[in-house]
């Protein structure tokens, strides 16, 4: 076979096997430009500042209408909660009323948007009138109510609240809690060291159980200007309040002027109810030692429910002197 004859022998086979011939370039036909990058797109900072204001707002929201979180800054509900418990307040098992919002920015009007009156033992937080600041305090009265205070002794409807002695209350000493000051000490000294060597505050107890059968405990330490107490009649649209702490305590016994509530508050002023420990911090944290965050946890607090034990109602006692 000749060198013709194999090339056409090529050709042939080149034909009938299907392959496609590489297409010559045309000179007149421009070679495709490569494809372009996507463009970047810039931070949408309008956008990013919805977002965040939305996010504000919905917060301030629950805040103002569903719970916020309260931090206990006094002694004055103590043995039930100390100095340094963080807590859960719901707004709106009483409804809602100026002082609804996080930041009072309403201004004063009376009555409550579906308003309800809270039960006696609740704990609740609440403005004192003309001021913007918000104590914790606990429903002793309601309505219509006569409330007294004879040596220590409170009288609800003109009968003695039931109050029975309690073994004392061992309360860890710690940064927040202290029993060692001046002011503690001009009732007597209640340190103390435990079994485990740790100084305690070492505080009497008397549980009082109110006419619904509600009950909680209280510290009582010696006689003090608000064991006296003279009668009065609960104005309608009002509640009284007082502290669990008898001796340590700026309630509805006390003036304005004396950093009390004056006496029964418009229920108006009620910003919500406590429900629930969240963890509680013994003071030795600090800002720039994150470690000291958790070290300072006191154990046991979280989840320590605020609401008054349910029992039996008392029998009625004797009536007031």
């Amino acid at each position: 076979m000749t060198d013709s004859d194999r090339r056409d022998a090529a050709e042939t086979r080149s034909e009938w096997s299907g392959d496609p011939e590489p297409a010559s370039p045309d000179p007149a036909v421009p070679a495709a430009a490569p494809a372009a990058a996507p463009a970047r797109k810039g931070t949408d900072w309008w956008g990013e500042i919805k977002a965040i204001f939305w996010l504000i707002l919905a917060v301030l929201a629950f805040h103002s209408f569903i719970a916020k979180p309260f931090y206990i800054p006094s002694e004055s509900m103590m043995p039930g909660l100390l100095v340094g418990d963080r807590l859960v307040v719901s707004k709106y098992p009483y409804g809602w009323s100026w002082v609804s919002p996080s930041f009072h920015i309403f201004p004063h009007w009376r009555g409550r948007l579906w308003g309800a009156l809270p039960e006696r033992g609740d704990i609740v937080i609440v403005t004192p009138p003309g001021q913007s600041s918000d104590y914790i305090k606990r429903v002793i009265g309601l309505p219509g109510d006569t409330i007294e205070m004879i040596q220590g002794q409170l009288y609800l409807n003109g009968r003695p609240v039931h109050r029975a002695e309690r073994p004392p209350a061992m309360i860890p000493a710690d940064a927040n809690v202290r029993c060692d000051r001046p002011e503690d000490m001009r009732f007597g000294d209640f340190r103390a060291t435990g079994p485990d060597g740790r100084a305690y505050c070492r505080y009497p107890v008397f549980r009082e159980t109110l006419p619904n059968g509600r009950s909680y405990d209280t510290i009582d330490v010696g006689y003090s200007e608000g064991d006296d107490f003279a009668r009065i009649i609960v104005p309608a649209g009002h509640v009284f309040l007082m502290g669990d702490n008898r001796d340590h305590s700026a309630d509805s016994r006390f003036s304005i002027g004396q950093q009390g509530l004056g006496g029964p508050v418009p229920w108006e002023n009620i910003g919500g109810r406590a429900e629930f420990v969240t963890f509680s911090l013994d003071g030795s944290s600090s800002y720039f030692n994150p470690i000291s965050w958790f070290t300072a946890l006191r154990g046991g607090r979280a989840g320590t429910s605020l609401h008054a034990a349910e029992g039996p109602v008392p029998p009625p006692e004797p009536g007031a002197p």
